[in-house]
């Protein structure tokens, strides 16, 4: 049920398509993985791509210059997690490339990924503030970030590993739900997580945060983006992006126009 891409007879004809058209340089793209740790998989990907490749070459008489094996190469976002063997997965790639498309006389062919996630992601943080515990049927602890902030979980059910600063060697012997601000009953960064116990004022730090963060942010319900700080080597703190202020938020709206609106 992807929404991306054609099917096989699709291609055949689209590249006849830009081939009758003129077009003389050729690449094929593919997109078929979020966040895999398996190195298999993108090694069966570059099989099933490099075959096409050949046959679409072979029956239309083109030559295609590159192919971009997507992205979805996977950071461990749970602690039990492994990241994965990039030295694996390129030798298997390796192998694919030699037999098929070296063996067949189709070399040489560029090889691109797209690898922000496995690049950004572990390296950033989302920094909150436990404002408030609600108990009711159940524990809340809502912060003052909000899936303005990091939509990951509320969008995907993601999960994101949260550590409480100064909490870190205590016993996770608490559940919470732990939740944004905003009047959606999705805004939360995790359900039934056994955290250590929350008090109103602890930091809270959401960990993995570097992709799908800020790029993916919005200003629902009129939330405010935060700042953001970069951690350098030697533990110096550099402003990188400012919050966002009010006046941003209506920057974008004419209110000059107000002058000349009629109802």
């Amino acid at each position: 049920e992807s929404k991306y891409g054609f099917t096989r007879d699709q291609l055949f004809e689209g590249y006849r398509i830009c081939r009758d058209k003129g077009i003389k340089r050729f690449g094929i793209h593919i997109f078929v993985a979020s966040n895999e740790l398996d190195p298999n998989y993108f090694v069966e990907t570059a099989d099933i791509l490099f075959k096409v490749i050949v046959d679409i070459s072979r029956a239309l008489n083109i030559r295609f210059e590159f192919a971009n094996l997507s992205g979805g190469i996977g950071i461990p976002y749970r602690p039990e997690q492994d990241p994965i063997d990039l030295p694996a997965m390129s030798r298997g790639i390796k192998e694919k490339y030699d037999q098929i498309i070296v063996g067949r006389g189709f070399a040489p062919l560029k090889i691109f990924t797209e690898c922000g996630r496995y690049i950004t992601g572990p390296y950033g943080y989302l920094v909150s503030k436990v404002l408030h515990i609600k108990d009711t049927y159940k524990q809340f602890a809502g912060l003052d970030a909000c899936m303005a902030n990091l939509m990951r979980p509320a969008l995907y059910g993601a999960y994101h590993h949260i550590t409480v600063l100064g909490k870190e060697k205590r016993p996770h012997d608490f559940v919470y739900d732990v939740t944004g601000s905003l009047c959606e009953n999705n805004d939360k960064f995790a359900i039934d997580r056994m955290l250590p116990k929350l008090t109103p004022g602890d930091t809270v730090v959401i960990h993995d945060a570097g992709a799908h963060g800020f790029a993916m942010g919005f200003n629902y319900n009129g939330k405010l983006r935060s700042a953001e700080l970069l951690l350098r080597e030697d533990g110096s703190v550099v402003p990188i992006r400012r919050a966002e202020t009010v006046k941003d938020y209506f920057a974008t709206l004419d209110f000059n126009g107000l002058k000349r609106f009629k109802i």
